[in-house]
């Protein structure tokens, strides 16, 4: 990467294969602000673009992951959701769990302290989840008199079952480490200082011996294929993948290097060798709404 960006709100650094994108605000329990989002965006744009990034780990300095929405503006906090025309904003956690939907490297939470709201939201598209014993994890929104954020009706049924996201969202209530473990909605539970150091090893174990345009069209077919309406989608672009990966020089290292007992030594960059049909779907227009 060649500039250090310099945010205000969150931190991004780089240590051999893995991007660590911090919530930095730990006096404010890193409450999610406008800018927070958009320094996240920003975030999530350089480490697609960066080959030598091959995982990224979403964290949180201090004490907490994120303890939801910035509620500074005390009852107002939410109102600023319409403008003067009467036209509806789009809603920020949405916003960033839909670019970390799209992120081309894989995501791993490594929620290292209590996360509620839009700090747990923003959390559902990562591929893994892991979290510090002692989180207190939260989808209040329901309970605040709005709804829930972040595209979450989409992603969390999907990640712990129609039942159990119902009753989370309809009770409002705190849950512990070990609620969100049994419901699959975390792999693994760790003790604070623990976290961080279990995602990496995740992350080491993603980078070490995946190619990496396995790993982004992989990962995009995983999560695309979630909504598709028949495995003929899935199997469709597995077809023409493998038949044009398969021929790439990726392909005979991956099987050279198994075969040799070694790590392989991929050639090939997402940056300039995807292949011309990727993406292989169509973006989702947002259709505005006026009040």
């Amino acid at each position: 990467m060649s500039d250090a960006p310099a945010y205000e709100n969150i931190s991004l650094t780089i240590s051999g294969t893995t991007a660590t994108i911090s919530l930095d605000r730990p006096d404010h329990l890193n409450a999610f602000n406008v800018a927070m989002l958009h320094e996240l965006l920003d975030a999530f744009d350089r480490t697609d673009a960066d080959d030598d990034v091959r995982v990224v780990v979403l964290t949180g300095r201090g004490r907490a992951f994120c303890a939801g929405a910035d509620l500074s503006g005390g009852g107002e906090t939410f109102a600023g959701h319409t403008r003067d025309d009467g036209s509806i904003a789009r809603d920020g956690g949405g916003l960033l769990t839909l670019r970390i939907y799209d992120s081309l490297k894989p995501v791993i939470a490594a929620i290292n302290g209590s996360a509620v709201g839009v700090g747990l939201t923003m959390t559902l598209p990562c591929d893994a989840r892991l979290v510090a014993d002692n989180a207190k994890l939260a989808f209040p929104f329901a309970g605040r008199g709005i709804v829930t954020d972040a595209a979450s009706a989409w992603f969390l049924p999907r990640v712990v079952g129609i039942s159990q996201a119902t009753e989370w969202c309809l009770t409002a209530r705190r849950f512990g480490a070990e609620d969100a473990l049994a419901a699959r909605l975390v792999r693994s539970v760790h003790k604070p200082d623990d976290v961080l150091p279990a995602a990496y090893a995740l992350a080491d174990e993603m980078a070490a011996g995946v190619a990496p345009l396995s790993a982004v069209i992989t990962r995009q077919l995983l999560w695309r294929s979630l909504g598709a309406d028949h495995p003929m989608f899935a199997h469709e672009i597995e077809s023409r993948a493998i038949g044009e990966l398969g021929a790439t020089a990726d392909a005979r290292e991956g099987v050279m290097a198994f075969l040799e007992k070694r790590q392989p030594n991929w050639a090939l960059r997402p940056s300039i060798d995807l292949p011309s049909w990727f993406p292989f779907w169509e973006d989702r227009p947002y259709r505005s709404f006026t009040k």
